[in-house]
């Protein structure tokens, strides 16, 4: 199984979501999330991460927010925005890192 380092190392652009079980937005945005996966599949890594779950992860990339997305880029923090975002906004977004 791959770890976290090797997939955001790797030659894909990754999304993440880091988003938290009990958040209201963060169920809001997955759905966007999963269409992302599936209608950019072959192109991007999507991931989405628990907080609660991972908080080494969360504490070491600064997540003060759920939902906070992240693009990486060959191991890079690329973009980062906290709050929603509409689909052609995240699309747009990935698309810059292909």
């Amino acid at each position: 199984m791959e770890t976290f380092q090797q997939i955001i190392n790797g030659d894909k652009p990754v999304l993440i979501d880091f988003y938290a079980t009990w958040c209201g937005p963060c169920k809001a945005m997955s759905p966007i999330v999963e269409s992302l996966g599936k209608e950019m599949q072959g192109l991007v890594r999507v991931l989405k991460i628990d907080v609660d779950k991972n908080q080494a992860l969360a504490v070491q990339y600064q997540i003060q927010a759920v939902p906070t997305f992240m693009i990486f880029k060959k191991g890079q923090v690329v973009w980062k925005k906290a709050g929603g975002a509409d689909k052609m906004t995240m699309i747009n977004q990935l698309k810059q890192f292909i």
